[in-house]
């Protein structure tokens, strides 16, 4: 059985509380509602279950009715590396000022501001606790108000900002400009990293594992210079994160995002998963498939231009063509025949003929085997990330065992001994999530809530970052060898090792980073920020062939851009309506 944390112990007790009727108003409406607080902080215990309420705010936004879109990882789909199954408002065009993902992003930050600003503001007067758990929690506090503003500043850029616990009827201020919001987020957290009670890393089961520490400060304060483009500043900070003790895990990349692993010196700042209701992660739920342990609905799909980004092993990059000659030049939804399995029945051959396909192409004992070859000899976080055509997955029991399941097209039977792979979206082929999906019936009791943590802050996204820095520095040599310290991991080719991988210069290294950080970061919800930090949104998602896109590339949802107004989102209408004083961004009038 998982071993409780502290953190994860008051997040049990917290939940309990919720449950329950008892002292009810403790967690829904004092203090986080109206911002002001008379008995939280009054007892030793209350004072830890205030924190992990402040903590408890990253989780808003979770729920288990259907994806709210708005989870980390579900971020992605906004982004290069994921999609999400019937397109979504930002992708499609049609997103407003009223949409939901705007107002509820908005309130659920701000939730988390406001309880971090009742900790950070009475923790100090009210609590009976010790004076080095008093500035030990306050400290965790500063990073985590740091944290929800840095969300919103990344998202809205330029938001109103408050330091204290008001009554909602005085949340009236009008916006401050982005960089103002930096600062002060600068400023939280680099009191943080001043306060000596906040120890630099934390030990794999250590009774305080889950909680704050400097070199999670050290990393959010990196990747907010790099916001500000101080790249001296960022390398420095995430040297420090190296010096608390961090560092890659070198049980193999698929092993990282095990439970086993979840403590490692990889991980700097998680959410904290327990496999309860309300408490677990949602990724077996909508990344799982039918054929997963607890028949899963996978909300959301791999981007083909994700798995085409994986480099060969050798480090050369991957060209359909070589595989298939003519692919590339293909309409998009003639390739299909590639994806035939092998021995269609006479029916099956005319259904697909009809649909226009040039069955002279399709090799009836040898088409699995073709297509197997683009998805092999690659990078092997391919493999550990995405389930691809004709590959095996470990998935729920029938008749009391768990069963392997391949992925064939068309899917035609589940039941042994054929156990084709069922997916929720099973007359479409798309590439599904292995990362972060459960295997087995062994690793997850119910797929509503997952005991893995979610990363994020790993060492991993450090040195991608650091590379960064060092880059845009021009110190060339030294960004590549953070970058080939992950290679390394992951088992593909280091750069500067042949003429594939031979690095040209800054513009070349720039290039690969990003593409490194699509890659290793998949599935984490990092990539949408990435693509708006870096101004590629456009270039890199829209493309003349975006879309929800099948394996092959065919389009059952388009996308729509419609202007670089989306980099940045807009202020809620619901918002502006009560706060006079918020001004909209431009273009979402």
């Amino acid at each position: 059985m998982k071993q409780l944390t502290h953190k994860k112990i008051m997040m049990l007790l917290i939940a309990g509380l919720s449950i329950s009727s008892c002292k009810k108003d403790l967690l829904d409406t004092k203090p986080y509602k109206s911002v002001s607080s008379a008995d939280m902080w009054s007892t030793d215990n209350l004072t830890d279950l205030g924190v992990t309420g402040v903590y408890q705010a990253l989780r808003l936004g979770i729920q288990n009715g259907g994806s709210s879109e708005r989870e980390l990882y579900q971020m992605d789909a906004l982004g290069f590396t994921s999609m999400y199954r019937g397109g979504n408002d930002m992708t499609g065009g049609t997103a407003t000022p009223s949409s939901g993902r705007f107002s509820n992003t908005w309130k659920e930050l701000y939730e988390g501001v406001h309880r971090a600003n009742d900790a950070i503001e009475n923790i100090g007067v009210k609590s009976p606790s010790t004076p080095e758990k008093k500035a030990r929690y306050i400290a965790e506090c500063k990073f985590l108000r740091a944290y929800f503003y840095f969300r919103l500043n990344q998202l809205f850029k330029g938001v109103p900002v408050y330091l204290k616990p008001v009554e909602i009827k005085d949340l009236t201020l009008g916006r401050e400009s982005e960089e103002k919001v930096w600062e002060v987020i600068l400023k939280d957290l680099t009191e943080a990293i001043n306060e000596p009670n906040l120890p630099a890393k934390y030990a794999k089961g250590a009774s305080q594992y889950g909680h704050v520490t400097k070199g999670a400060a050290y990393a959010l304060r990196g990747k907010v210079y790099l916001y500000q483009k101080k790249w001296t500043e960022a390398a420095t900070d995430f040297s420090k994160v190296k010096e608390a003790g961090y560092s890659l895990f070198t049980g193999g990349y698929k092993a990282l995002f095990k439970e086993a692993n979840e403590q490692s010196d990889e991980m700097i700042f998680s959410m904290q998963n327990i496999a309860i209701d309300g408490s677990g992660s949602t990724t077996q739920w909508y990344l799982g498939s039918r054929s997963s342990f607890g028949s899963a609905w996978n909300s959301y799909y791999i981007s083909p231009s994700l798995v085409d980004l994986y480099e060969k092993v050798d480090g050369s990059k991957f060209n359909w063509d070589e595989v298939i000659p003519g692919y590339n030049a293909m309409p998009a939804k003639k390739r299909e025949v590639f994806f035939l399995r092998n021995n269609l029945s006479p029916a099956e051959l005319t259904t697909f003929a009809n649909k226009g396909l040039d069955m002279s192409l399709y090799l009836p004992t040898g088409n699995e085997e073709r297509i197997k070859l683009a998805y092999s000899n690659r990078d092997p976080r391919l493999n550990a990330s995405v389930i691809v055509p004709y590959s095996t997955y470990l998935g729920r029991p029938q008749f009391g065992t768990d069963q392997v399941y391949t992925m064939r097209w068309p899917a035609n039977n589940e039941q042994p001994p054929v156990l084709d792979l069922f997916s929720d979206s099973r007359n479409e082929l798309f590439y599904l999530h292995r990362k972060f999906v459960y295997e087995g019936s062994s690793e997850i009791i119910n797929r509503q809530y997952g005991a893995i943590d979610h990363p994020i802050i790993r060492y991993g996204d450090v040195l991608l970052m650091w590379a960064e820095a060092l880059n845009e520095l021009q110190q060339i040599g030294e960004a590549t060898n953070k970058v080939n310290e992950v290679r390394a991991r992951a088992g593909v080719a280091l750069l500067n090792s042949s003429a594939a991988t031979t690095v040209t210069g800054q513009l070349d290294l720039r290039d690969r980073i990003r593409n490194e950080r699509r890659i290793e970061l998949a599935g984490e919800g990092v990539n949408y920020f990435d693509e708006l930090r870096w101004g590629t949104l456009r270039d890199k998602v829209f493309t003349a062939s975006a879309g929800v896109n099948q394996a092959w590339g065919g389009i059952t949802v388009p996308y729509v851009w419609k202007g670089d107004y989306i980099n940045t989102w807009p202020i809620p209408q619901t918002e502006i309506e009560m706060n006079p004083n918020l001004k909209q961004n431009p273009g979402w009038n």
